[in-house]
């Protein structure tokens, strides 16, 4: 089973999309701030990331540069999924080695399940 890492602040959000993938056959965890992601990682490698770039604390561009480095985290696909809409931060996230930056009300949850999928087949 394939397991996805979200990366969201708002919990009902997370919540949400972990259901949807859940029910799609991923399995899902879930962190609330880019330091919660990067001791997650130390730990675990999923196959995907989940990534909002606006976080508590450190933004999801500061994860980036964070775990550009770290052991085998390069090889997982990683899909930037915001609101905040900034051609230089999404520039910026792709340039970090981010696969795909997508703008949450653009996608359903069924699209982005779509989307997932895909980057786990590459």
């Amino acid at each position: 089973m394939k397991k996805i890492l979200i990366v969201e602040d708002e919990k009902l959000l997370a919540d949400m999309y972990k259901t949807k993938l859940e029910i799609e056959g991923l399995s899902v965890d879930v962190v609330f701030s880019a330091e919660e992601a990067v001791s997650y990682l130390e730990k675990n490698l999923p196959d995907l990331i989940l990534l909002d770039i606006l976080l508590p604390r450190d933004s999801g561009i500061d994860f980036l540069k964070k775990v550009g480095g770290m052991k085998g985290v390069s090889q997982i696909p990683i899909v930037v999924f915001s609101n905040y809409i900034d051609p230089k931060t999404k520039k910026e996230a792709l340039k970090l080695g981010a696969r795909a930056y997508l703008i949450k009300t653009q996608f359903t949850p069924k699209e982005i399940s779509n989307k997932i999928k895909k980057y786990l087949k590459e």
